[in-house]
């Protein structure tokens, strides 16, 4: 019945729609936030001033998605989680875990990459994870303890996420930096101005401080 619903929901002409999911799902959408033909239901939904999801995207089974002011979820991204709170034995004995996006400010996410938010990803101000077919995986299977684990991502403020790569829990992309395409992503790194790449991802080229992508004041990049 839920399902059924939800899927109506969608249907509806956008201003009737946000009333309904401010209302009745209570989530915070402001009034210059859109979502277009899309589902979107996960726990908790905040959509900042101008914040957009386009068509043709899902977004289920996580506690809580922020998007910042002005962030973009493009189209056809598959965005999931695993629920605080649900009776299972998965990730029983991780205490700390968030199913939780985190969108910074002015970032945008582009088309047709899996968003896996078991653990909490967190993406900061001025992003673009871009291009096709990424994957940012927060769980995998621990084959030491036989078990299910997950680690939170985060990618720090100005960073380019070039298409095609694979991000996996426990990592950290610094601020100010660019992964490139293709490359995969398994550790945390703090070393700034950097481009990352290659399998596993590893630092191989200085970025100039003064890289007009890394001093903009709009997001979209013309």
């Amino acid at each position: 019945m839920n399902f059924l619903l939800n899927c109506l929901v969608v249907i509806f002409p956008w201003k009737i729609r946000r009333l309904i999911l401010n209302r009745f799902y209570h989530y915070n959408i402001h009034p210059k936030a859109r979502i277009g033909f899309s589902y979107i239901y996960p726990k908790h939904l905040i959509m900042e001033e101008g914040a957009t999801i386009g068509h043709l995207n899902v977004a289920i089974h996580l506690d809580k998605i922020t998007m910042g002011k002005n962030s973009i979820i493009s189209r056809g991204n598959w965005i999931t989680g695993f629920p605080m709170g649900t009776n299972s034995r998965h990730f029983s004995h991780n205490k700390e875990r968030n199913s939780e996006l985190i969108i910074g400010k002015e970032s945008a996410i582009t088309k047709e990459h899996h968003i896996d938010c078991t653990d909490m990803i967190r993406i900061g101000d001025f992003v673009t994870v871009a291009g096709y077919r990424s994957q940012l995986l927060t769980h995998s299977i621990d084959v030491y303890e036989g078990r299910q684990d997950s680690h939170p991502i985060v990618i720090g403020d100005y960073c380019f996420v070039s298409t095609g790569v694979k991000i996996l829990g426990g990592s950290v992309l610094p601020d100010h930096s660019v992964l490139g395409a293709g490359a995969v992503l398994t550790k945390k790194y703090i070393e700034p101005f950097k481009l990352y790449a290659g399998v596993p991802a590893n630092p191989v080229k200085d970025i100039i401080h003064c890289a007009k992508y890394f001093n903009r004041d709009k997001g979209f990049v013309y």
